[in-house]
């Protein structure tokens, strides 16, 4: 494919001692050791095993949309603190730190833009910022996104990463699961087409509600995809999980998504779908 190329083979740990520590990267799957510059280029898949590794949400954006057309929606909406909530420390400030690190005020980007011509509604999560969990404004911004969709008649895509729903909010969190859900619903009713993407990890009250009601739900290979985890899983069944058990690939097998889908294929196979569903 022309947007992205494979053409040099991973660097060996044995050549990697004279490099600065910015030039190389460590897969976590298979410890091969990468350069930055091609890993970016195979849009951050290891060319060696292909394990994916996550991105930001710009990045999906970038990968999904075609250039220049993508519009931020809703950029100001910010986290307020309905419950004074403290842990370690105070909510606002674990808000503050995601902001600094992120560059963003919230843990997803929204707008309009094009892929492959078609119009779409768009809305990447980030998991960097307070891992991509689901509060008052996560919430609330789907939701426009998918009024987005339904006012000007185009199809919705969301791609999810997240930890779940934002326990420093409470109930204002969990509200947002049948919130994303309600209108979605509207846009099924309307004949709208909505595409979820799934990628590592999407767990919670994300999967519970927005990121499992697709009409056709894709994940990236080896996501971890699933409401509880696994650990809290095992010890509430006793019973060890089957090898494998909420990554992709499992739920692929079971019925649970629709395809899993390499991110180097992931622009193209959206564009076909958008195609055969608006056409």
């Amino acid at each position: 494919m022309a947007w992205f190329r494979k053409e040099k083979k991973p660097l060996k740990p044995e050549d990697r001692r004279d490099l600065p520590g910015d030039v190389f990267e460590k897969c976590g799957a298979c410890g091969e050791i990468l350069y930055r510059e091609k890993l970016a280029e195979n849009l951050h898949v290891c060319l060696s095993c292909g394990h994916h590794f996550r991105i930001a949400a710009p990045d999906y954006v970038g990968i999904l949309c075609d250039d220049g057309s993508f519009e931020e929606y809703d950029a100001d909406l910010e986290s307020g603190d309905p419950l004074g909530f403290a842990d370690s420390k105070p909510y606002p400030e674990r808000i503050q730190a995601a902001v600094k690190k992120t560059g963003r005020k919230e843990a997803v980007l929204a707008g309009m833009g094009t892929i492959d011509g078609v119009e779409v509604s768009l809305a990447v999560m980030d998991f960097r910022f307070v891992g991509g969990s689901m509060g008052s404004v996560v919430g609330e911004k789907i939701a426009r996104a998918a009024r987005r969709a339904e006012e000007r008649n185009v199809p919705l895509i969301v791609v999810s990463a997240s930890g779940g729903a934002r326990m420093q909010e409470g109930i204002f969190s969990l509200m947002q699961m049948s919130k994303t859900s309600a209108v979605l619903g509207r846009l099924h009713e309307a004949g709208i087409p909505y595409i979820s993407i799934l990628t590592d990890p999407t767990t919670g009250g994300v999967t519970a509600s927005f990121a499992m009601l697709g009409d056709v739900n894709l994940a990236e290979p080896g996501a971890l995809i699933g409401f509880a985890g696994p650990r809290v899983i095992e010890e509430t069944i006793r019973q060890e999980l089957p090898e494998g058990f909420q990554r992709a690939e499992f739920l692929l097998e079971h019925g649970m998504v629709d395809r899993v889908v390499d991110r180097r294929e992931l622009r193209a196979t959206v564009a076909g779908l958008l195609h055969h569903m608006v056409d």
